[in-house]
């Protein structure tokens, strides 16, 4: 089959809400299709290039785009991208657009993938110095901002222990803006095994903790953020759990110098990743 028999022909009906395979990814919106079906949805053309750059690299796989008409002439080159990579481009109507779309104004493109989650070994490999962990965070929206923060910062890899919610959430892959695919993300359910394997990878644990006793700043005077870290970022509305915080290397907070009580996770994360980033890169 050449890659144009892979593209819609003239004429092509477009697929309905109703065609098997659109019911099929529709079904991906849910955590236990996705983990069912190995698979999981990138709404967007931003999403999508990012995907099937990913895919290129052989780290993945994108497995179909549905585009509507409208949004295939608004991203001809997203199109042409996945026709030329050998991917199925299926036309579909507004309204399936829609049923596999989870925002409020639907992009009219959406591309099937492999998962982007790898085995911790992949993750954290010999040489890592800065890793992102989120432990028992449920805010899809924030995770994927998270990870988003984590690659512009330059981690090396982003670690989901424990209660933490699925990183191939819609909402979260939507948050990162693309950088699901752009670094190794690990899911680890015990984590007390992902800090050992942590540790193992020469990390040093750091908690970010509104209550920690002393703060990054006075970390970093010291010396302390230019070493090999791991950021443990806990939930939004409780944080880390005391025990969590117990079993860890250190913990610091972020210093509030204005009237505010305290700092969003995203916010959080951006200080306490940059802060390391600077001081490793010093």
């Amino acid at each position: 089959m050449s890659t144009d028999d892979r593209a819609p022909r003239p004429g092509d009906a477009p697929f309905t809400e109703r065609t098997p395979r659109v019911v099929a990814a529709r079904r991906l919106t849910r955590r236990s299709g996705r983990d069912r079906a190995a698979r999981f949805l990138a709404e967007g053309a931003q999403a999508v290039r990012e995907a099937l750059a990913w895919a290129a690299t052989g780290r993945g796989e994108v497995h179909e785009l549905f585009v509507t008409t409208v949004a295939a002439t608004r991203n001809p080159d997203v199109v042409r991208a996945a026709v030329d990579a050998g991917v199925r481009v299926s036309g579909v109507t507004d309204k399936a657009a829609a049923a596999l779309s989870e925002t409020v104004t639907p992009q009219g493109v959406v591309a099937v993938c492999s998962p982007v989650d790898v085995p911790p070994a992949e993750a954290l490999v010999p040489g890592v110095r800065l890793v992102a962990v989120l432990h028992g965070v449920a805010d899809p929206g924030n995770a994927g901002t998270v990870v988003r923060v984590a690659d512009a910062a330059g981690a090396d890899a982003v670690v989901f222990a424990g209660d933490t919610v699925d990183p191939h959430n819609g909402k979260c892959v939507r948050a990162s803006t693309g950088s699901v695919f752009h670094l190794p993300i690990t899911r680890v359910r015990d984590a007390a095994e992902a800090f050992d394997g942590l540790r193992s990878a020469g990390l040093r644990l750091v908690a970010a903790d509104g209550h920690a006793p002393e703060d990054l700043v006075t970390a970093d005077l010291r010396g302390d953020l230019a070493a090999p870290t791991a950021w443990v970022f806990g939930s939004e509305a409780h944080g880390l759990p005391d025990d969590v915080v117990a079993s860890l290397d250190a913990s610091l907070k972020v210093p509030i110098y204005g009237g505010a009580e305290s700092l969003n996770l995203a916010t959080a994360a951006a200080v306490c990743l940059y802060a390391s980033a600077r001081a490793q890169r010093a």
